[in-house]
């Protein structure tokens, strides 16, 4: 049976992003994100609103353009898997942590909104699209290169038509 560890995030940074350096001299990026979902409460009629934070991990190049770009409130789409870690609490407990590894981001927003800024690009402030699916479909791709990964099984195609025989064929040469 197969499996899929998949997660898409769109939201805010919590903070400005942390960048290290692992002993072989890759860097790696941590911060939150925020994503909210809001309701209108069936018994109250009141807005409700509940933030999850999420802890995103990005490698690599990766790693780089988020340390170099992000910046606290940021607004970012993020892909990757969901990954759990176990660790020892202060009152010795043993806990367990969820972060997200990306391994695609998108950087929303504008510059002149301060939520992201775009290396190498024309200057002055990027207009403002009208709704937030165009902004995510405008935003530049980041994509971390898969390392030790299988290559994707190969696309079946449909078998061709067989070709037509040709009679003749001295009749359509032009020289």
């Amino acid at each position: 049976m197969s499996s899929l560890n998949k997660v898409i995030l769109i939201g805010n940074l919590g903070r400005d992003p942390e960048v290290r350096y692992m002993p072989n001299g890759e860097p790696v990026c941590n911060f939150s994100i925020a994503t909210s979902e809001v309701w209108n409460d069936r018994q109250s009629g009141q807005r409700q609103e509940r933030t999850e934070w999420h802890n995103i991990t990005l490698y690599r190049r990766l790693a780089e353009v988020a340390g170099q770009y992000l910046r606290k409130g940021s607004s970012v789409y993020i892909e990757g898997r969901i990954q759990s870690r176990k660790y020892m609490g202060k009152d010795g407990i043993e806990r367990t942590a969820y972060e997200i590894i990306g391994n695609e981001m998108k950087m929303l927003g504008s510059r002149s909104s301060g939520t992201a800024e775009y290396g190498g690009e024309a200057q002055g402030a990027y207009p403002q699209p009208a709704t937030q699916q165009q902004n995510y479909q405008n935003a530049p791709v980041y994509q971390q290169e898969a390392q030790n990964t299988p290559p994707a099984a190969p696309r079946r195609q449909a078998p061709a038509a067989p070709a037509a025989p040709v009679d003749d064929i001295d009749d359509d040469i032009p020289f």
